[in-house]
């Protein structure tokens, strides 16, 4: 059998890395008594795989682990257990059933999520000085950043670095009082960050340079803007069941059941 766990990571422990996520989870489950599978061989290990990992600073309201049972668990009974294990920082919201299929886990379903994208207070307008603040038009900014057809960038892989168009990977947006509310791919094959987003976009009204001799300057600066201007909170992951060209967006949550 096989279970989804998805939780929020918060507070402190959004300082926290994916591995010392993993081994956090791993110390839970033997706390809590959870029936988790081990592989063979001569170097046991939990059967788990994270959806997407999480990056060092971000808050979560929606992050997914998948493991297998070797025997069922209540879900009520899992999510109490897991939560009375635990500490403030992070918390099981939910325990749900899923498919056996390999195909169908979170990591290889993933297909978008959810962000919102928060200035920082002491950049937002006359919170500061025109050097380390938005404008007062950012917002118009932003529109019209956004209804670009292109938003073309270099955007660096593990292996080499090369030019993409941003605009069809972002799939909804919307402003959320002064945060940004972005739907964006996510997954294997294509997998947009927001603070890439939000660097192309001071690139675009100017206040970061596309120079690296001038980049290097304004980041070594302690009153330039820049993509860590910007607070990012994950708040949902999606599978898409969408056919023919068709995205059908879904929960990686609503794809389980609970058990009883």
């Amino acid at each position: 059998m096989k279970a989804r766990i998805k939780f929020r990571k918060y507070g402190v422990l959004k300082f926290i890395g994916h591995l010392d996520v993993m081994r956090y989870f791993q110390k839970v489950m033997r706390r809590a008594g959870i029936p988790i599978a081990f592989t063979g061989g001569f170097s046991p290990h939990m059967i788990m795989s994270f959806a997407s990992p999480l990056g060092i600073g971000l808050e979560s309201d929606g992050e997914y682990l998948d493991i297998e049972l070797t025997e069922p668990i209540a879900s009520n009974e899992a999510v109490r257990r897991m939560n009375e294990a635990g500490v403030e920082g992070i918390e099981v919201l939910s325990f749900l059933q899923i498919a056996e299929e390999k195909k169908m886990t979170g990591m290889t379903i993933l297909a978008a999520a959810d962000y919102l994208v928060a200035p920082k207070q002491e950049i937002l307008p006359d919170a500061g000085s025109a050097q380390d603040s938005l404008s007062s038009d950012w917002k118009d900014q932003f529109n019209n950043f956004m209804e670009q057809n292109e938003i073309r960038v270099m955007k660096q892989t593990k292996r080499s670095e090369r030019e993409v168009n941003l605009r069809p990977l972002i799939y909804d947006w919307e402003f959320r009082g002064d945060s940004i509310f972005l739907c964006v791919a996510a997954g294997s094959s294509e997998n947009l960050k927001p603070d890439l987003i939000m660097d192309t976009f001071l690139k675009y009204t100017g206040n970061i340079s596309d120079r690296p001799e001038e980049r290097e300057e304004v980041s070594g600066s302690s009153h330039a803007l820049n993509a860590q201007s910007f607070t990012y909170r994950r708040l949902e992951m999606y599978a898409d069941t969408g056919k023919d060209g068709k995205r059908n967006l879904v929960t990686l949550e609503s794809l389980g059941g609970e058990i009883h």
